[in-house]
């Protein structure tokens, strides 16, 4: 038994008031309270963790859960609540600092489409509902890559968090309209680009018209084009647009570059880290070179 302690920290707990808890240590991280606000908006006394104490010369240094203990001071509107404290007893600075340091080192973070099926389990409705819509279409939220599959689900939250049901039902018909179902046309940055034009244009995108004129082009060509434009999801949105309105001189129909940049469109969403496989150069990259190096060559989507 005495073997098997050395995997068992030596610990105890204690519920200790915040107030009484200190975390100004110069090797913690500066407090986000953008990210303590929002969270704590949201309290949910599920989610909150035991925070990390080092006791020394009897103060109780925090090296893991500033954050933590910011959030239950809001969401309680006191400092003399008390938090679960894992303490330690025989840390000297320097190991604190190198706990902190290291602490993630090996912790491998849950990827949004973990997050996303753990909520389908949890039956949590706005999962269930984007799920529902993405089936509806004979598509499938997935973690790989594959006809059919959609794999930034960061991005179906987010279009569906801002703009609601209808927003992304029209974003995912437009798409599958348009290429058919391709599964590079469902990165992070075609979704957004597309959810961009819906929001600006509204009735004035026509929808027959968009997927017959940028349908033309395939994803590798509208995908040069965009890196020739800007970075991200607006440089795509203008080689749409580019396509959209063709060479005709007339202005009925046209859809004016301009209106995406007026201040009062306050839409841009932009995908979450955990999309940046979508939004990298990487990612378009491999979409300009999957299709081979004839820069003649297209995809002919119909």
């Amino acid at each position: 038994m005495d073997d098997l302690d050395r995997f068992v920290p030596n610990v105890h707990f204690e519920k200790i008031p915040i107030k009484n808890l200190v975390s100004n240590q110069d090797y913690q991280r500066n407090l986000s309270q953008a990210h303590i606000e929002k969270t704590a908006e949201n309290f949910d006394i599920f989610q909150i963790n035991p925070v990390k104490v080092s006791r020394r010369d009897g103060i109780n240094y925090v090296f893991n859960g500033q954050h933590t203990i910011e959030i239950v001071a809001l969401a309680s509107g006191s400092r003399e609540t008390p938090v679960w404290c894992m303490i330690y007893d025989d840390l000297c600075y320097a190991h604190e600092a190198d706990i902190f340091a290291n602490q993630m080192k090996f912790v491998k973070s849950l990827l949004p489409y973990e997050i996303f099926m753990a909520n389908i389990e949890a039956q949590n409705p706005d999962q269930l509902m984007i799920r529902d819509l993405v089936e509806s279409y004979g598509m499938k939220i997935a973690a790989k890559r594959a006809p059919g599959h959609i794999c930034a689900v960061s991005t179906l939250e987010a279009i569906y968090k801002k703009y609601g049901y209808q927003v992304l039902n029209r974003v995912l018909r437009l798409i599958i309209a348009t290429w058919e179902g391709d599964s590079n046309s469902f990165s992070a940055n075609i979704m957004n680009a597309v959810t961009k034009l819906c929001v600006v244009y509204k009735d004035q995108l026509n929808d027959e018209t968009f997927a017959e004129k940028v349908g033309a082009v395939s994803i590798k060509q509208l995908t040069r084009t965009a890196r020739e434009r800007r970075p991200g999801s607006m440089g795509y949105a203008e080689a749409m647009i580019l396509e959209y309105n063709g060479k005709k001189k007339s202005t009925a129909g046209k859809l004016f570059m301009n209106k995406l940049y007026a201040r009062d469109v306050a839409l841009w969403i932009e995908p979450d880290e955990e999309d940046e496989l979508e939004e990298s150069d990487e990612y378009e990259s491999l979409i300009l070179g999957q299709f081979g190096n004839n820069e003649g060559e297209e995809v002919n989507h119909g």
